[in-house]
């Protein structure tokens, strides 16, 4: 027989040595069952045995209970004459992960007041109390009690530690402790990853995940969520691909990661593999990762995808329609994206703030002013939620797109809250749609003081300049930013291909295939032109020569990208391809040529919307 099994047969035991009553604590299952037997308890006067009543607040404090019984605990708790060290660990302990972990260091202080002596079982969970607050300085204190006490070298304390310092991001701390640890087990090893995870140092997190001797699912889902969250989603695809050769049955929070990261990538063909695999392996389809995967089809370009896994979900809650509503939104289904609203609102849920932010933003990539503008009034009249800066954005969006530049300047300057960059950043945009410098000249003069780093506001202004032939407004431009020393984002474009996603940025040639890619977009490039395509340079780098403005527009990522899909990919197959800037108007027109001269469909997600590319027109209807 085992310590374990040794020690609750002893407290087996002395309970029914006790009063055999006392047995049944051990098979409660509620607070009705325990309200009957803490009644028997005070009837014959057995709660005042400090053992009976230590069972007694174990179980209130049990973590298969919750924290729902830590209020009934502390009522027990204070008709205890003199806890032991038992109860004042199982309080430290019950309160260490509810939603008041401060309490644990209230009975921890009332524990050194009591002048018991605190054991290696108290430190643990006073820790965890601190990384469930991710409160440093509080740990630092309780690291300082634990040396006090002579406990820093026990396993149980050390893990705790190296989680916590790691938690709160002091990764420094956390390795040293770690480095001083002679049994390190697998909670050491997934605490330390985490923590490398936390403060973006993914390339020794992989070090220290490939280097660790034994690995349990959640180190997995650590690593891969680690990824997730620190943008290297390619990463985190490849590292679910090894979990799988490797025999290891993935749980909810890795597949989220992979959905997430399939998403971001615009890799449709890896999201199916993921959702095969949950109906595979009989992963449960619930509210969850149904909304991920509907975010996932959406993001991807699968619209029709994303409304089918939606209408089979088996429960749905206001995240899901959003996620659903928002997609839409994406594509400019702003027709489909308003049904789905009203359908959500009929079926007795509430919107919430990000739904308004989704259905807001379809009416503006769909030009419905009017019904933008009622429900944005319906936020606070009908729902009572206050409208926030994203909110306002959507409506200064909305009119802006419309070409109602004066109202919507007009509404800003009336916000009740003051407008971040965002805000007159869409003013802007708007502005370069409708070709309006005068009102883009007084938002500049706004904007970029607010943010002097962001390149993407001078390019803006700058080109609305060009546009208007302010030739010398371009040459302030210019010179601001060499000034500042603000560069231009650079642009990629990934597109998968057989399951593999590939990464294209305008001058670089790493690619194995590049002269290939390159020849075949001058081939694409000779076709489109017969069919009228003269190339706009007014959104090129505007500190270069014409020649060489021309020279750069053909080299735009998403240029590469088109080219190599229709190398590597035949009709009728659609073209999908996802940007992190906005398209520009060269490559727009360009894109629009191609699917009328070559017939494909082409789907591309830029920074703010899809834009589906079928003969010859765009889904956007050129407004974007």
């Amino acid at each position: 027989m085992n310590g374990r099994s040794s020690s609750s047969s002893k407290v087996l035991n002395t309970l029914r040595l006790k009063n055999p009553k006392l047995l049944l604590l051990e098979s409660c299952k509620n607070l009705s069952q325990l309200k009957i037997i803490h009644g028997h308890m005070i009837r014959t006067h057995i709660i005042f045995d400090i053992f009976a009543a230590s069972r007694l607040i174990s179980l209130c404090t049990d973590p298969s209970f919750g924290t729902t019984l830590l209020h009934y605990a502390c009522k027990v708790f204070s008709q205890v004459e003199a806890p032991n060290l038992f109860i004042y660990n199982a309080m430290i302990r019950g309160f260490s992960a509810s939603q008041n972990p401060h309490q644990s260091f209230h009975f921890y202080t009332q524990l050194l007041r009591a002048n018991i002596l605190p054991d290696n079982l108290s430190f643990p969970f006073l820790v965890r109390a601190c990384t469930q607050l991710e409160s440093l300085g509080m740990g630092i204190q309780a690291h300082g009690q634990i040396i006090k006490r002579g406990f820093e070298n026990n396993v149980y304390v050390q893990n705790s530690l190296v989680h916590m310092y790691s938690k709160c991001g002091d990764i420094k701390a956390a390795n040293e402790i770690f480095q001083r640890m002679s049994c390190l087990n697998v909670v050491s090893w997934t605490s330390m990853i985490a923590g490398f995870n936390k403060v973006g140092d993914i390339d020794m997190a992989r070090k220290l995940f490939d280097k660790m001797p034994e690995k349990n699912l959640v180190t997995w889902s650590t690593m891969i969520s680690g990824y997730a969250k620190n943008s290297c989603f390619d990463k985190a695809v490849e590292l679910f691909q090894v979990l799988q050769e490797e025999g290891v049955k993935a749980n909810e929070t890795v597949i989220v990661s992979v959905i997430s990261s399939c998403a971001h990538l615009g890799a449709t063909e890896l999201g199916d593999n993921t959702h095969e695999y949950i109906v595979r392996n009989n992963l449960s389809l619930n509210v969850i990762l149904g909304t991920a995967l509907v975010d996932m089809y959406a993001r991807c370009g699968s619209i029709e995808k994303a409304i089918q896994v939606f209408e089979e979900l088996p429960e749905r809650d206001v995240l899901s329609w959003t996620a659903l509503i928002a997609g839409l939104a994406m594509h400019g289904y702003a027709e489909k994206a308003l049904w789905f609203f009203s359908e959500m609102v009929k079926s007795g849920l509430k919107p919430r703030d990000i739904t308004f932010t989704s259905v807001l933003s379809a009416c503006s990539h769909g030009g419905l002013v009017g019904k933008g503008l009622e429900l944005f009034e319906s936020m606070k009249r009908d729902y009572g939620i206050e409208p926030r800066l994203e909110h306002y954005g959507c409506v200064v969006d909305l009119l802006g797109r419309a070409g109602k530049l004066a109202e919507a300047e007009k509404f800003v300057l009336e916000m009740p809250v003051k407008p971040n960059a965002p805000i007159w950043g869409a003013l802007l945009g708007a502005c370069r749609i409708h070709k309006n410098a005068e009102i883009a000249e007084r938002v500049g003069n706004i904007l970029i003081p607010l943010l002097p780093e962001h390149s993407g506001y001078y390019v803006l202004l700058s080109n609305i300049y060009a546009r208007t032939n302010r030739w010398e407004n371009v040459e302030i431009m210019r010179q601001m930013m060499k000034e500042k020393g603000v560069k231009k984002q650079p642009g990629y474009s990934l597109i998968e291909v057989d399951g593999k996603v590939h990464n294209f940025t305008m001058g670089d040639k790493s690619h194995p295939e590049i002269d290939m890619i390159e020849r075949k977009w001058e081939e694409i490039l000779k076709k489109i032109r017969l069919a009228g395509y003269t190339g706009n340079v007014s959104d090129a780098l505007f500190d270069i020569d014409e020649e060489e403005k021309e020279s750069a527009l053909h080299r735009h990522s998403e240029k590469l990208a088109i080219a190599y899909g229709i190398m590597r990919t035949k009709a009728p197959m659609a073209i999908r391809i996802v940007k992190n800037l906005r398209v520009c108007e060269d490559c727009h027109t360009a894109t629009k040529l191609i699917s009328k001269v070559f017939e494909r469909e082409l789907i591309v997600r830029d920074r703010n919307r899809f834009h589906h590319f079928r003969q010859g027109s765009c889904s956007c209807r050129d407004y974007w």
